[in-house]
């Protein structure tokens, strides 16, 4: 075992639900445990049939109680959290939580004292951390505790700005990039090696090799401009009948979806496989990614299709734009514009000149700007300084 920070990482979600921070935070997880650092993950357990303790990439994951009651649930939850937390407190070292809401409270006020507690802010606008807390019952209360921690780590400009604007202290501000691990570029032969493995796994994922596929990875949620999605692909589909598109992940939005879909006959051709927890084959059966999100902080869903080498359709929002330069490592469209989603989409079908040089051009910027081994070392450094401050403090 590497000498070191033992760390445990938060988060309420986490596999098999799939998202952007829960992606982030196995991936940290499986790259500290690959380096020999030692590392528990502690999640809700959101389904009674889940085990309450597993191996993950090689650290293991507590699922802590969470009845689907609410209220209720998360009380449970949190109490459950701050237990863990005090009787294993000879266990760890520092603590990095995802989100700023109720992990984040339950974490400070059961080990702030003792351990150095680190907050992770993924999201911005709408949807993010400073925008629930601002609307959130107590929400005021917990941005309240979340600002005396130790440090809070942001991905993107943006989300440093909105949480220097809601009063978090810039001093205990941090600028961590995400990064993506870099694999071998993918091969003609991957593509139909995966699109084998799809098909076996769900009827409805069988396509022909002269077909062509888009993929979405994230969460099925209002802000991510999935609807507008399902309506432009009516007219993908009017010139090219034989375009598929899957929406992979899960969310409030999927009943939804389901009604939009059946409503523009494309039953036939918009897919919802679900959550998955390794989206390797959905990137490398694809020929197109889409992203229509309406606001980001930074997207992991588009690194991971940069470092996949597909062409790419986003909207033209400032999370997307920190990794997407307009027409040369993608497409980014206006936001909530059906017909520009649409356009785009046709635009990289009937230009494959263009869309293998948007493809190699994200693939290129990713390996050089956005390996991981780099949001490593910068999150080590981090645990590392703030414990060797706090060791100093207390002798």
């Amino acid at each position: 075992m590497t000498a070191g920070p033992r760390v445990v990482l938060v988060t309420r979600r986490f596999w098999p639900l799939i998202g952007g921070a829960e992606r982030f935070m196995a991936e940290l997880g499986a790259g500290l445990a690959a380096r020999g650092y030692a590392v528990t993950l502690l999640t809700a357990r959101l389904d009674p049939a889940w085990p309450s303790r597993l191996q993950f990439r090689g650290f293991s994951v507590f699922r802590l109680p969470n009845p689907p009651v609410r209220f209720w649930g998360t009380l449970r939850y949190m109490q459950a959290l701050k237990s863990w937390l005090r009787h294993q407190a000879n266990e760890y070292d520092v603590v990095y939580t995802a989100m700023l809401k109720h992990d984040a409270w339950a974490t400070m006020r059961a080990v702030s004292h003792t351990h150095p507690v680190i907050l992770f802010a993924p999201g911005s606008g709408p949807t993010g951390d400073c925008a629930w807390q601002r609307t959130a019952l107590l929400g005021g209360h917990i941005r309240r505790v979340c600002r005396q921690a130790d440090a809070i780590t942001a991905p993107s400009p943006q989300v440093f700005d909105e949480l220097a604007a809601a009063g978090y202290p810039r001093e205990r501000l941090h600028l961590l990039p995400h990064g993506i691990v870099i694999r071998a570029k993918r091969t003609p032969g991957d593509r139909s090696r995966a699109r084998d493995a799809l098909g076996r796994l769900h009827p409805q994922l069988r396509i022909a090799e002269s077909d062509v596929a888009a993929v979405y990875v994230g969460r099925l949620h209002h802000g991510k401009g999935l609807a507008e999605l399902v309506e432009a692909w009516q007219g993908v589909v009017h010139r090219h009948p034989n375009a598929y598109l899957w929406l992979v992940g899960e969310g409030p939005l999927e009943p939804e979806l389901r009604q939009a879909i059946r409503s523009h006959g494309l039953q036939h051709r918009v897919v919802l496989p679900g959550a998955f927890d390794d989206i390797r084959d959905f990137l490398l059966a694809a020929d197109f990614f889409v992203f229509p999100s309406h606001q980001e902080g930074m997207p992991l869903a588009l690194l991971e299709a940069m470092e996949s080498a597909l062409p790419i359709v986003a909207t033209d929002i400032c999370g997307n734009r920190l990794l997407i330069r307009p027409d040369r490592e993608g497409l980014l469209v206006p936001v909530r514009s059906p017909a520009a989603l649409s356009q785009a989409v046709l635009r990289l079908i009937e230009n494959p000149d263009l869309a293998r040089s948007l493809a190699a051009a994200a693939r290129s910027r990713a390996e050089a700007e956005f390996g991981f081994e780099k949001v490593l070392d910068a999150h080590l450094d981090l645990f590392t300084r703030l414990l060797s401050r706090r060791r100093s403090s207390i002798a």
